[in-house]
């Protein structure tokens, strides 16, 4: 998927980070991945006003995650960045598989708000933190309501 088709933004306006799976890695400043580098330099040095973390349907990560890392004994880095997995049997259309994303994206937007400059910034309200759902069968997207944290997401 390509976010500035979703965003109509101009080439070099929007400042990306990918990730399998769209995971934000826990705040550890010790010892930093180059995922929590991404952020900080684009929170505190470019001073963006908005993060959007967006998953999407069928989401091959987020179904091996969801199946208990089926399918990922030959790839044990990206076993352990998924983190542990939930119930068998899952596929990629199973609207469970969908239920779950849309939980995985807020479960990120959790981690993000616990990195202190992200927290500190949004308090002072010079960040917003979204959450979007990219239905790749449909093209549409939702968004994660701020207020309840288990509404459903709304379109965009």
């Amino acid at each position: 998927m390509v976010p500035s088709q979703i965003t109509g933004a101009e080439p070099g306006t929007l400042f990306e980070l990918r990730t399998a799976g769209n995971v934000v890695p826990e705040y550890a400043p010790h010892s930093a991945s180059s995922e929590m580098a991404t952020i900080e330099y684009a929170v505190l040095q470019l001073r963006v006003p908005d993060i959007i973390v967006c998953g999407h349907s069928h989401c091959g990560a987020v179904t091996a995650r969801t199946v208990a890392g089926r399918g990922l004994e030959q790839l044990p880095a990206l076993r352990t960045w998924l983190g542990a997995g939930g119930t068998d049997g899952a596929d990629l259309t199973d609207p469970g598989v969908r239920a779950e994303s849309k939980q995985h994206i807020r479960v990120q937007l959790r981690t993000l708000r616990e990195y202190p400059f992200i927290r500190e910034r949004v308090e002072a309200g010079e960040l917003r933190l979204h959450g979007w759902f990219y239905e790749i069968d449909t093209g549409l997207v939702y968004v994660c309501p701020q207020s309840a944290e288990d509404s459903d997401f709304l379109p965009l």
